[in-house]
């Protein structure tokens, strides 16, 4: 839909003279070339395409709000920055780098030095910079503007390249109008030039009878923020020259034509547009979750709904309720609500782990399917982490996407062509092959994935206003939020912190958070220093009733909805046990004599080796089974499956043995995993995460009363290890204590005494004691058993230097917060981290994490041949992925490449040393396979390859390498 004023000439016919020798865009190997008024034009095109059909509402209200014509105003101004975002390739500085076209415009008096005569300070007016000053001066000398006035828009012009320039650059481009205009006569050639361009888009982009209403506007930071990503992605569309070809302008089709063909056949599917739910809570959750018949909704999952359509404008909502109370549905619903009133056109939902994104994904799925929303329309939907290309339902959507268009004006360029699929067929849901690209992906309107996609929004680093377009435009939900430490929750708050100020709904999750953490979490989003003030705050940090919601506006006072409990819940004994192999082997012996299944979690993946064969040795191999994150990625995808086969719920659940059986794992199983056990052994951890492995107990109803386990395991029981509990102060082993830190530990058992008391144990009543558990432990200045005063006065004493120390290295690169309205976003990501993304080194940046090895392995046969590892299963297709060669002097078949790339782990920390991490690189690149690298294997090109002997072991970097398919890797010093 043009605007009153927009397309009448185009700016061909409003340009003449030397202007139209000014190039824009230049192919290398065709040798093929662009005006840049064409680019100008095919810019400002694709920015009222996406401003009409991709850009969700929300974004464009926003926009819109900051200017005195509202929405109407907000496309003009899109349009207008996008049409004049390269003027600053009008200039010496840029054009002379291709010496043809270079010689083209000194023909026609654009005098310039050669690219070598301008020497180093060519660099000091890269064209982003160049455009924003050329811009500026033009806004100051012909349309009246104070310098104040024109920074806050011409910024975008200046960071359309991924960073806004910092004041050094500008003032470093100081007294250098040479690289701007040239030097001599020619000077006002090239201002007459500058100015017709500029002249004719303010005339054709209609903005010529608005810029004296915008003079008086304050344009606040994140509108600056969502104009640069506006402005970012329409370059990249219109850069292009797969959408919007290089060819002689005698032949060129109409503007308007080859904007409207490029459309087509990029094929962007548009923005969520959902209606408000109508009818009760129990229909909408029986329309969207496929309720078995006589389900009821819980209280918390109605609670949510009723308080989300009774906010008078969607904000932030905190869950706190127990596991298994379903917390996940009642987002999405929570979240459909939020999206209509908001007019959000998706859902990012936050998970801590690739593994929960995983189990995440097809849930979404299912979800979306059930949309009404969505029926007859198209939508992207991404799974965003690392190795989503390896998920089998992110794959199948692959698969089906409708376009293959890739188009990334700083990546290589890809080749389009149309799929079998795009022409035969239309998907509902698609992996659009545009928003691949690392730094588009998020984009997509359904977003799965790990938190730390969530983080990296707060992280200073290339293009992060794309991210920012991304969050902005959805309602986002971060589940398991007491799963952070504080190095990650400097991340979270600042980017609550932006989220409130885009106005985004935000859905937080949590079974067991800490009521000073829910405040910090409303305080960043809502804004703590506003009218509603530290009273009301305090009441949201008081609180202690369980289940919780909390919910607040942008700006405004929280509200607390205390829903009943839903009658689920258990009372769990607790009991300690000395941290002895022996005797847990005779105790679980002796418990499991009439058969039943326990869960035993170790806080280290040593622990759970050296457990697992001390009960192996014990009972046999059959009835204990391991589960850790040291497994291949097909190997662990393929444990979490036979959990959920054997321990899930009842309608998924196939085999569930019939004699005892002990499952020995890390903190894989403490979340996500929807498992059910008669007994629970674990390791001291903190007691929010103790709670969180609790919920893996008794999960499930099992006959009247649990009538359907064995006799001795049908009251809740849990036996504490992993500490030894006779010395005056609880001592944890050290492997915990790495992971954990004493504080939280000792913290922990003082809170679970009264319950570990052997003459007056009281049980754990779940969920009545969640909350007073978690707050007990986290609480500043909480005493502790006599006797512990001085053992936890130090430990809690360098708990807190350990934390000043995690938030002092997270703030080094994170963003600022929200400045005023009308300070342009010069050095906004200034002394940044350069790009930063979904890998080793963007992981650790956004975790207090040091930089980990990730291989792919491969397994040598003893003639030197290589083969995926042999005892992989089948795909979903039924093909053998196990033993299938991989040539070294060809690019493997696709089968035998993906199942190679699906065996890929992360070394453990022993490898992150650097130095053991450089010789670790070292060795595993004279594995170096030439025709891996090729363009037609993008499965291994770039892996690092770690090959096992046929007995399965390896030697590296002074270490032993050892891996059993049901055992993992084990690690010992060679």
């Amino acid at each position: 839909m043009a605007s009153e004023g927009e397309g009448r000439l185009g700016l061909r016919g409003r340009l003449d003279g030397p202007v139209l020798a000014v190039w824009g865009k230049h192919d290398r190997d065709s040798d093929g070339w662009l005006p840049l008024w064409q680019h100008m034009e095919d810019s400002a095109a694709v920015a009222g395409m996406l401003w009409d059909q991709w850009l969700p509402w929300n974004v464009r209200r926003m926009i819109g709000a900051a200017l005195p014509g509202g929405v109407a105003d907000g496309r003009l101004l899109a349009v207008w920055l996008a049409g004049v975002h390269d003027i600053g390739k009008a200039t010496p500085a840029f054009a002379c780098q291709v010496e043809q076209l270079a010689d083209r415009m000194r023909h026609v008096g654009l005098e310039m030095r050669t690219q070598g005569a301008m020497g180093p300070d060519r660099r000091l007016a890269p064209h982003g910079l160049a455009g924003q000053v050329v811009l500026g001066e033009w806004l100051e000398e012909h349309c009246g503007w104070a310098p104040g006035e024109c920074e806050q828009f011409a910024v975008v012009v200046g960071g359309h390249h991924g960073v806004p320039p910092s004041h050094a650059q500008i003032n470093a481009l100081d007294n250098r109008g040479y690289l701007l205009r040239g030097a001599g006569a020619s000077r006002a050639v090239w201002r007459r030039v500058q100015g017709e361009l500029l002249e004719a888009c303010a005339e054709e982009f209609g903005v010529r009878g608005r810029l004296a209403a915008w003079r008086v506007v304050k344009l606040p930071q994140p509108v600056q923020v969502l104009l640069s990503a506006v402005v970012i992605v329409s370059d990249w569309i219109a850069s292009n020259p797969d959408l919007f070809p290089y060819h002689p302008l005698e032949v060129q089709r109409s503007s308007a034509e080859r904007a409207a063909a490029a459309w087509r056949g990029l094929d962007l599917p548009g923005a969520w547009r959902p209606a408000e739910p109508a009818g009760s809570v129990q229909e909408l959750f029986a329309s969207r979750f496929a309720l078995p018949e006589g389900a009821e909704v819980r209280p918390v999952q109605e609670a949510a709904v009723e308080l989300a359509r009774s906010m008078a404008v969607p904000g932030l909502m905190v869950i706190e309720a127990p596991m298994g109370e379903g917390k996940t549905e009642a987002a999405l619903a929570v979240a459909e609500v939020f999206a209509a009133r908001s007019g959000a056109g998706g859902v990012f939902f936050a998970l801590p782990t690739m593994a929960t994104g995983d189990a995440m994904f097809p849930r979404l799925l299912r979800w979306l399917k059930r949309l009404p929303s969505l029926e007859g329309r198209s939508h992207s939907v991404l799974l965003a982490h690392s190795k989503a290309a390896l998920n089998d339902d992110f794959t199948d959507l692959m698969r089906s996407a409708r376009s293959v268009v890739a188009v990334d004006a700083d990546a290589e360029r890809r080749v389009w062509r149309p799929s079998r699929e795009h022409r035969e067929a239309m998907a509902e849901l698609v992996a659009h092959t545009w928003l691949r690209g690392r730094k588009k992906a998020m984009l997509s309107s359904f977003v799965a994935g790990t938190v730390d996609q969530l983080l990296f929004a707060g992280l200073k680093s290339k293009h992060l206003a794309l991210r920012h377009l991304a969050v902005a435009g959805k309602v986002v939900v971060i589940d398991e939020a007491h799963a952070y430490d504080t190095y990650m929750n400097v991340y979270l708050d600042r980017v609550l912190s932006w989220l409130g100020a885009y106005h985004v709904p935000v859905v937080i999750l949590s079974a067991t958070l800490l009521a000073a953490r829910r405040r910090e979490l409303v305080e960043a989003y809502a804004g703590a220093g506003d009218a509603a003030g530290g009273e009301a705050f305090g009441v949201v940090a008081e609180a202690g009733e369980y289940p919780l919601l909390t919910a607040v506006a942008p700006g405004g006072s929280p509200v607390l909805r205390r829903p009943v409990a839903s009658g689920r819940g258990a009372s769990v004994r607790l009991e300690r046990l000395d941290d002895e192999l022996a005797v847990l082997a005779d105790r679980l012996g002796e418990e499991l004599a009439d058969g039943g299944c326990a869960l035993v979690v170790r806080n280290t993946v040593r622990r759970v080796v050296d457990t697992a064969r001390v009960l192996r040795e014990r009972f046999g191999d059959d009835d204990v089974t391991v589960a850790h994150a040291r497994f291949l990625d097909l190997d662990r995808a393929a444990n979490d499956k036979e959990l959920l086969r054997r321990f899930g719920p009842a309608a998924g659940r196939t085999d569930r043995p019939g004699r005892r059986h002990i499952v020995v794992a890390s903190q894989v199983a403490e979340q996500s995993l929807d498992v059910d056990f008669d007994l629970l052994v674990t390791d001291l951890c903190p007691v929010d995460l103790l709670l969180q492995r609790m919920g893996r107990l008794h999960r499930h109803q099992r006959g009247v009363a649990q009538q359907d386990r064995p006799a001795r395991l049908r009251e809740p029981r849990c036996l504490v290890t992993g500490a030894d509990w006779s010395a005056t102060v609880p001592v944890p082993v050290r492997g915990s204590v790495a992971v954990y830190h004493l504080y939280p530990l000792l913290r922990s058992a003082a809170v679970l005494l009264p319950h570990l008391d052997a003459v007056a144990a009281r049980p754990v009543r779940l969920p009545e004691d969640i909350s007073a558990l978690v707050q007990g432990a986290y609480a500043d200045g909480a005493a502790g058993p006599e006797g512990w005063a001085d053992a936890l006065s130090d430990a809690q004493a360098r708990h807190r230097e350990h934390r000043d120390r995690q938030a002092e290295r997270a703030a080094k690169f994170t963003l600022g917060g929200v400045c005023k309205d009308g300070e342009p976003l010069f050095g906004w990501v200034a002394a940044g981290m350069g790009d930063a993304d979904d890998t080793r080194a963007g992981r650790a940046q956004v975790r207090d994490s040091r930089e980990s090895l990730e291989v792919v392995v491969v397994q040598r046969r003893p003639d030197g041949t290589l083969r995926t590892a042999p005892w992989l299963g089948k795909d979903r297709k039924g093909r053998q992925l196990g033993g299938l060669d991989l040539p070294r002097d060809q690019v493997p078949v696709t089968l035998a490449a993906r199942a190679a790339a699906a065996s890929g782990m992360r070394l453990p920390r022993e490898f992150s040393d650097a130095d053991v991490m450089d010789r670790a690189i070292a060795q595993l690149e004279e594995l170096y396979v030439p025709a891996w690298q090729s363009k037609d294997s993008p499965w291994l090109a770039g892996q690092l390859i770690l090959a096992l002997d046929e007995h399965c072991q390896t030697h590296l970097a002074g270490f032993a390498l050892r891996y059993s398919k049901t055992e993992g890797l084990e690690v010992t010093r060679a």
